[in-house]
């Protein structure tokens, strides 16, 4: 049949990105207490397109795709970058991938044990010459203010918060980890059941510890700075403000071997 998308184009206009976006598929990811966990991601693969093709071969990304879903890791993806840039005869593939990934947590006090998802992402991109592997995750978490518990006779005013962390590593780090790091930053971390003694337990712990968006970030910070792993990060802390209009944001971004 005719080949209609390697037919030659003569506007001559390079295209940095063409391909898939939104993709719901089923992947497997590293998972650091049970080996492997299933989930479903949300996928987006590029390559770049020359100026003198008319188009990509669509159907190719999930075909390269289907032989690498069942277990994502870094290794994997610069295979199948490797693979899908060769394959389309292209300079730069790329992907971008998001899913739910879930820890099983115990409440504080009664230790009622209940799944949490967290939002974690992968990307990667593959040249001839050089790989790129980006990891991060949204970690949901409590913060208890400052301003308003220093000023107020009764209380202070708490909300939920999400903290991101993306990373780029030279070993491998594991979700979990960069969980720990955001709810030791945080007034407190979120469960999913709590039980009467549990939220007795979270709300004093929130209270003795608030925490300005700027708290969290920073305090994340550090811990990233002292992991001889991470050579780059980026933290951003975002508060569903209770008491305002708007939200609260922090972010820091830091290459640690400039």
């Amino acid at each position: 049949m005719k080949d209609v998308q390697s037919q030659r184009d003569d506007r001559n206009v390079y295209l940095q990105r063409v391909g898939i976006r939104h993709l719901s598929y089923p992947i497997t990811v590293m998972d650091k207490t049970n080996g492997y966990q299933d989930t479903v991601a949300k996928i987006n693969m590029y390559v770049d397109l020359p100026e003198h093709f008319r188009g990509t071969h669509m159907s190719r990304f999930v075909e390269v795709l289907n032989k690498y879903r069942l277990g994502i890791d870094p290794k994997l993806i610069k295979q199948m970058l490797e693979e899908l840039r060769t394959k389309l005869k292209a300079s730069t593939a790329s992907v971008e991938i998001e899913f739910p990934y879930f820890v099983v947590k115990k409440a504080p006090v009664s230790g009622q044990k209940s799944f949490l998802s967290y939002t974690c992402r992968i990307e990667g991109q593959k040249t001839f010459e050089k790989y790129d592997f980006l990891v991060g995750v949204g970690v949901p978490i409590l913060t208890l203010c400052p301003c308003s518990k220093e000023i107020s006779e009764r209380g202070a005013h708490n909300q939920r918060a999400v903290a991101w962390i993306h990373i780029r590593s030279k070993k491998l780090v594991w979700f979990e980890e960069l969980i720990d790091y955001a709810e030791q930053a945080a007034s407190a971390p979120v469960y999913t059941i709590l039980k009467r003694p549990d939220e007795k337990y979270i709300t004093e712990r929130a209270y003795d510890n608030p925490r300005f968006v700027e708290d969290v970030a920073r305090e994340i910070a550090l811990k990233l700075n002292a992991d001889e792993r991470i050579f780059w990060y980026r933290v951003e802390v975002e508060s569903f403000e209770s008491i305002h209009a708007h939200n609260a944001y922090a972010c820091v971004t830091k290459h640690k071997e400039e």
